[in-house]
């Protein structure tokens, strides 16, 4: 019964929220120092790692600071976007650093070439599948009809 009602952010003023409001940090190089200055706490760090031993991948863990900093108005998307590689480097170089074994939680080249054969077979057997139970015959090429031009420029004097 928490929940909110639909349609109540309709009825709240415009600019109520910190990501309705204009950012507070529209350059990329200072939204990275200031990710990196709140990173680099020993509380952040510890966190950092019982996260990333919890099962979490770094590329989730970029994303959920990213989204975060975006909710709370510090900077837009876009930004987000632009230094998310340089978080998620910083992070791996800490559990590098810390020892911890850790999941990037991106694919590599060849994982996705193996998928992606495995659905080009797949497909490629259903469509022989069904071309050899289902041989249907040609319908005959339809001729076009020519029609008179109609309609007001078409008009002859």
């Amino acid at each position: 019964m928490d929940a909110p009602i639909p349609g109540q952010s309709l009825t709240s003023a415009p600019g109520t929220y910190p990501y309705e409001r204009p950012p507070e940090i529209s350059d990329p190089e200072e939204a990275i120092q200031m990710h990196l200055t709140r990173l680099n706490t020993s509380e952040m760090i510890e966190d950092i790692l019982d996260t990333l031993e919890l099962g979490i991948t770094v590329k989730e863990l970029t994303e959920g600071i990213a989204r975060s900093a975006v909710a709370e108005g510090l900077h837009s998307i876009d930004v987000s976007m632009i230094i998310s590689p340089v978080i998620h480097e910083y992070i791996k170089s800490t559990a590098d650093e810390a020892g911890i074994e850790y999941d990037e939680g991106l694919i590599d080249e060849e994982e996705q070439e193996a998928r992606t054969n495995a659905i080009v077979a797949a497909k490629a057997e259903a469509m022989m599948g069904k071309e050899v139970e289902e041989e249907m015959p040609m319908a005959p090429p339809v001729e076009p009809v020519a029609e008179e031009p109609r309609g007001l420029m078409t008009r002859r004097v």
